[in-house]
This record gives C-alpha cells, structure tokens and sequence, in this order.
C-alpha cells in the first residue's frame, strides 16, 4: 500500500496562498464560525497545505511561541503559562481546514506530521497545542493523543465554544518511531490512529535534515 499522491507545500504564492485562503473560509462557513482567512506574513508561522494535483485539499497553520504570545494566549494564558514555567516551548495549530470529500486522512496526517517537524526542528518546541470545537476534542484525543487543558470555554475569534487540547512533541516522536510510515508499507497495527499514516523514522529524519540544511520548507 503506498501514500496518496498528495502535494505539500507552503502556500508562497499568490495563488496559493489565496487558494488555502478560500477552503479556511468555505470549510469554516459551513460549521457556522464567523470568517477567518490566511493571516499576514508572519515570521513566527507557517502555513503549510495539502494539493491534490492543482487543488488545495487541507491546509493548516503552525505558530510558534517566540515571546509574542500565542493566539490561544487570549483565552488560555493561564493554563499556557504552567507549561512556560515549566520549561515548555510552544507552538499552535490554527486554521485547520480539510476538504473530506476525498481520502483526507493520508494528507491531514503529513501535514500535522511536517508541521510537528518544522515546530521541533527549526525552533525548538516540544509542546503544541490546538483550540477545538468540542464535537471535534475525542478525534484528536483517539487520533493524536492530545489531552484537554482547561475548561470549555467560548472562542470570540470563530464565534464559537473551544477546548484547548495539548500533545508533548516527544509523545509524537515515540508514536512516530513505533507507528510511523506503518500504513505505507501495508502494515496494520489494528489502531485507531493518525500516527501509522505519519511519515516512518527514516523519511522524518531526511524532512528534518533538508529543513535544518536550507532553512527551506518540504514541498
């Protein structure tokens, strides 16, 4: 069994960046969340999208926390704060939007797996987090491993009640050494899980040398 011919990239272009752009808005207008495009250029995130051929499929964004805080901090300051204290460097899952009209689950698991790749390897995280609706928060428990902090609270930015969910990167990295690229080699572990579709050990080590090597992203 091989991985879906999916695209990933950084949407640096005009047409790509407008292309992530409309599915943030298509997918989040049809839950109900207030608008919610690409956000300007910012040197502490990065998107990173998902093509099937010409066609924008998924599309997430990945901040980290480089002392401007992150956008969770605005509901969730004090529960992020225990892990600074902590020694935690954090980052974000923002703008999470998939067309599940195809096989979405191939390509949603490499682009969180890049994300997690980038966040660990170009800036030295080693927490994420993501805001969730709670009809989404048992998916990325069952799917991801993430855990609830906090309470349920009502995100002003979508117009919409959240969940802040965590992962620890170093969860991800054991999943990753015991799972990854499982689905690939027609491997079933009989698993409920995201973790067999993330690249294997040897294609995550060879993303993270070429990101450390040109400072590039995967494409």
């Amino acid at each position: 069994m091989t991985r879906p011919r999916y695209g990933i990239r950084s949407p640096d272009s005009t047409d790509g960046r407008s292309g992530a752009s409309l599915l943030i808005e298509r997918m989040y207008a049809w839950r109900g969340y207030r608008g919610a495009g690409l956000d300007a250029d910012d040197p502490h995130r990065i998107t990173l999208t998902a093509a099937d051929g010409d066609e924008v499929v998924g599309t997430l964004t990945i901040g980290v926390d480089a002392g401007h805080g992150l956008m969770a901090d605005h509901m969730y300051k004090d529960e992020l704060d225990v892990f600074r204290r902590d020694g935690a460097r954090l980052c974000e899952v923002t703008k999470l939007a998939f067309d599940h009209t195809g096989q979405s689950r191939h390509a949603l698991a490499s682009v969180f797996h890049l994300a997690f790749i980038y966040a660990r390897e170009m800036h030295g995280c080693t927490d994420a987090v993501i805001e969730v609706n709670p009809r989404h928060r048992r998916f990325y428990q069952r799917m991801l491993g993430f855990r609830q902090v906090g309470e349920l609270k009502t995100n002003a930015r979508v117009n919409a009640p959240s969940y802040l969910l965590h992962v620890s990167l170093a969860y991800v990295a054991q999943q990753v050494a015991a799972v990854g690229g499982s689905f690939s080699r027609g491997v079933d572990i009989g698993a409920r899980s995201f973790y067999p579709y993330f690249f294997s050990p040897e294609e995550e080590r060879g993303i993270a040398a070429r990101l450390l090597q040109d400072g590039t992203d995967t494409k």
